[in-house]
């Protein structure tokens, strides 16, 4: 049985590709900080985009996107905010994407504008 990390990065490796395949820029992968982690930081569009990847098997419990809950979603406003402090990137318009990774059939959902934003910085 493969792990939830390895699966984890899996996913977010076949994510990356989806999205150079769709014109993003990767800035940034896997940025860190004491409150969590944000999966993939890219540019596209005008938009700095920090995106949340969840890989899952099938959809037989569920859709990957709902584990993005309303705590998971604050922690990623937070590191995102952080993330806009450390790079100055304080007139840059935002947006918040899930990615859903299906690997029983290799499926990749694109959730653009999946929440919104409310950074504090």
């Amino acid at each position: 049985m493969i792990s939830t990390k390895l699966k984890g990065k899996s996913g977010e490796e076949i994510a990356v590709q989806y999205l150079k395949n769709k014109g993003y820029e990767i800035i940034d992968l896997n940025f860190t900080t004491e409150i969590g982690e944000i999966d993939i930081i890219a540019a596209h569009g005008g938009y700095v985009v920090f995106i949340e990847v969840k890989t899952r098997f099938n959809e037989d419990y569920g859709f990957a996107a709902e584990a993005v809950d309303f705590a998971k979603r604050r922690k990623i406003n937070q590191v995102a905010s952080q993330y806009i402090k450390k790079y100055r990137l304080f007139n840059c318009a935002v947006r918040f994407d899930v990615i859903e990774v299906y690997t029983s059939d290799k499926r990749v959902e694109h959730i653009e504008n999946a929440f919104d934003s409310y950074l504090r910085y």
